[in-house]
């Protein structure tokens, strides 16, 4: 019996030793459970909540949340945000993906060890290009946001307008964007044209 547990166990130790394992587990779990278990967003635009707890293995050398744990739990509140608001089956019926493009993050007071936080996810609108989605970090106690992040999900295959109308049946315009939003896309933007400039790359060719 030992014997026969040599080989499963030398995979699960290949498993997370060369993957990130939880990570792999984690987001399509998050999507799924949201797809199946929790009810539909009423609105495209409305908020879903990700309950998530300071683990031990997500401290930094201060004993506080590290910064890459912020983006990684955004990552599992945004892939079930996006499951419960229909736009990953659209994004499947119509053989498009999303990728994430950008992502800014303002951390405004740390999570301690053992404390409970919300992940709160919305669609803040889209463009020809892109979905531009924000997570704020609500601790439980207070209600405080501690962190708060936008990300920019470029389209492939297909464009958002299209995604949104396959989803709401009907064409849709995207609410206004924020003025600090904008400033980020057009900050975006300008970096790379600095960048294709540098590189010799023509303007045509876009970035993702």
């Amino acid at each position: 019996m030992p014997a026969l547990l040599v080989v499963p166990l030398a995979l699960a130790l290949a498993y997370f030793a060369l993957l990130d394992g939880w990570y792999l587990v984690r987001v399509p779990c998050a999507a799924l459970r949201a797809r199946l278990l929790q009810p539909r967003l009423p609105d495209l635009l409305a908020e879903s909540r990700h309950a998530g707890r300071v683990l031990p293995s997500d401290l930094d050398l201060l004993l506080h949340m590290n910064n890459a744990r912020y983006l990684r739990e955004a990552d599992v509140a945004r892939a079930a945000h996006l499951a419960r608001s229909g736009v990953l089956g659209a994004l499947r019926a119509l053989g498009a993906r999303a990728v994430l493009a950008a992502s800014c993050a303002r951390y405004r007071r740390s999570l301690s060890l053992l404390e409970a936080f919300e992940v709160r996810t919305r669609l803040l609108g889209w463009d020809d290009r892109a979905f531009y989605l924000e997570a704020r970090f609500v601790r439980a106690r207070d209600g405080f946001v501690c962190a708060v992040l936008r990300s920019s999900q470029h389209v492939l295959g297909a464009s958002p307008e299209r995604v949104v109308q396959h989803l709401c049946k009907r064409r849709v315009e995207s609410p206004e964007l924020p003025e600090d939003l904008l400033l980020w896309i057009a900050y975006n933007k300008a970096s790379s044209r600095l960048l294709r400039a540098e590189s010799g790359v023509d303007d045509v060719a876009k970035d993702q």
